[in-house]
């Protein structure tokens, strides 16, 4: 999808490794889930809360502060460090220090609560940041406010006319990348044994990162990453910072995934990879993704689709939910997913349902189904 104006400028090269799905804490998760009723006001004042951690990130409050080491800064440095010489950068501060972002000391520093620390700082390892400040804040806040018109209407951009602007179509690639390429690291570490597969389709797959982590991880994989014309180009750029080995077996395919033929052979590959892809479609069009997949995985082969869902109960986790809801402004004819809506499609594709399994990813946002074609 793409934003409703320009996005600003391009940024450094990305981070190639991100906080761990299994390791990430958000205390503000608890105030979606406990409780037996809604909280009105933290609802509807939360984007609030969410302008002042992206507007932190874009002045570099965090990265100043934790430059000043356990001392911290005061406002009078942070003005100076953050280029916002005026009384409204202390209403950040205290807005940041009141959702428990930063704490103020008794002599009036400011220094980074455990989780800011760890993942909103930009020399931090598990630094993510840069997905929060560019495709969320830049990107898909600017798009949710157009969710009661897109309710009502029907009418949305797609991803393809979005990404046909490459401003977008990088900002989107590269923000992505960061949180893409830890995902699919603790995908292979901790819930998937790839074996001695040779070939894997990547549908859909950004910046690619997914298959640099697969190709990496086993020894004479290829992946073939089918991607928007503009995602190529983007992901192109991301793959000449990666290993030579893996650069010569990571190959990027112009195609809209939508597209009802895709430039592959019949049973030509070991897994097809989905990742984001079954929630960014119209729904019609998810169980002809699912045969594409059949028709070009050998027997035996395996059907990967990563995405935000939510439990088949329907009533939550929350940020599943959310994000389901988020997709509507940018996929107005899109599904709400769920492992059985999921699996419903890939028996219709000629999978066998009753053998597929589903895996927890990132807690309370992401699962994974995992299809078998029969050897």
């Amino acid at each position: 999808a793409r934003p409703l104006a320009a996005v600003g400028a391009r940024w450094a090269a990305p981070r190639v490794w991100g906080p761990s799905p299994a390791t990430r804490t958000f205390a503000t998760r608890e105030s979606w889930e406990e409780g037996k009723d809604v909280d009105l006001d933290s609802v509807a004042y939360g984007f609030m809360a969410s302008q002042a951690l992206f507007t932190g990130l874009e002045l570099g409050v965090f990265d100043r502060i934790a430059e000043a080491g356990d001392a911290g800064l005061d406002v009078t440095a942070l003005r100076k460090g953050c280029n916002c010489d005026a009384p409204r950068l202390q209403t950040l501060l205290t807005a940041l220090v009141a959702v428990k972002c930063l704490r103020r000391t008794p002599d009036g520093k400011y220094i980074l609560s455990p989780n800011t620390a760890q993942f909103m700082v930009s020399t931090s390892r598990h630094f993510y940041g840069d997905y929060l400040r560019y495709q969320i804040g830049r990107q898909f806040y600017q798009r949710m406010a157009a969710l009661p018109e897109v309710m009502t209407t029907g009418k949305a951009p797609s991803y393809a006319s979005w990404f046909s602007d490459p401003e977008v179509a990088s900002t989107y690639t590269q923000a992505q990348h960061n949180g893409s390429v830890a995902t699919a690291k603790y995908l292979v570490k901790k819930k998937l044994q790839l074996g001695g597969i040779s070939d894997m389709l990547d549908v859909g797959g950004g910046s690619g990162a997914f298959s640099y982590v697969f190709v990496e991880a086993t020894p004479g994989l290829k992946s073939t990453v089918l991607e928007l014309p503009e995602v190529c180009r983007s992901g192109e750029s991301i793959k000449a910072q990666q290993p030579a080995d893996v650069q010569n077996r990571v190959s990027f395919v112009e195609l809209d995934a939508t597209s009802p033929t895709w430039p592959v052979s019949d049973s030509a590959f070991d897994v097809v990879l989905m990742s984001y892809i079954s929630g960014s479609v119209p729904e019609p069009i998810i169980q002809g993704l699912y045969a594409n997949a059949f028709q070009a995985l050998r027997p035996g082969g395996r059907l990967l689709v990563h995405d935000f869902m939510v439990n088949d109960s329907l009533d939550g986790p929350a940020l599943g939910a959310l994000w389901g809801l988020q997709h509507v402004t940018v996929n107005a004819d899109g599904l709400g997913l769920c492992p059985a809506e999921i699996i419903k499609r890939m028996s219709g594709a000629g999978f066998d349902g009753s053998k597929c399994e589903t895996m927890e990813m990132i807690h309370g946002m992401t699962k994974l189904v995992v299809a078998h074609k029969a050897a």
